[in-house]
């Protein structure tokens, strides 16, 4: 978590806040707001869709583009956050940085259509084709970064650590 907010915050790149669970009075949020000093809210919806959804709603009404990150990529890179912006701000609609296990680890918006987020079965193998299926029905031009792995399965924990 804290490696993810540190590349996002050190980039420059644009107002980092960080979206809590269960709640920003989490002592380990209030923590990395006092040591960053991000913004923090806590997720609110039934499901992650919908709390992405009210993430990216909220970060629209403040910019021309959002960047919604997992916590759990410690292959995230700063090369990949500019990438994503400078796609967004050169007109394409959506940035998809792939997951190995079939997700995703960025999603870069320039609206939030609901589509995107309801009905989907996080945390499966299909997210990222469902998500790509979906941006074809909203007629969205998008682009995807290259594909990086994230922290779900012990043997994601063991290439952490030989990372580290």
């Amino acid at each position: 978590m804290e490696r993810t907010i540190t590349q996002a915050v050190t980039s420059g790149l644009a107002p980092v806040d960080f979206w809590c669970a269960p709640s920003a009075d989490h002592p380990a949020c209030l923590r990395l707001a006092s040591v960053f000093g991000i913004a923090l809210e806590t997720q609110v919806g039934e499901d992650l869709g919908e709390r992405m959804l009210r993430a990216a709603e909220q970060g629209l009404r403040g910019a021309g583009s959002v960047l919604l990150i997992g916590t759990d990529c410690p292959a995230l890179s700063v090369i990949h956050l500019r990438q994503a912006l400078l796609w967004l701000e050169s007109g394409t609609d959506a940035v998809v940085g792939p997951a190995e296990d079939g997700g995703y680890v960025l999603l870069g918006l320039r609206r939030a259509d609901p589509l995107l987020f309801e009905g989907m079965a996080w945390g499966g193998d299909r997210v990222l084709q469902e998500t790509r299926d979906r941006l074809s029905e909203l007629g969205c031009q998008w682009r995807e970064l290259e594909t990086l792995w994230d922290l779900d399965r012990p043997e994601d924990l063991e290439r952490y650590l030989e990372m580290v």
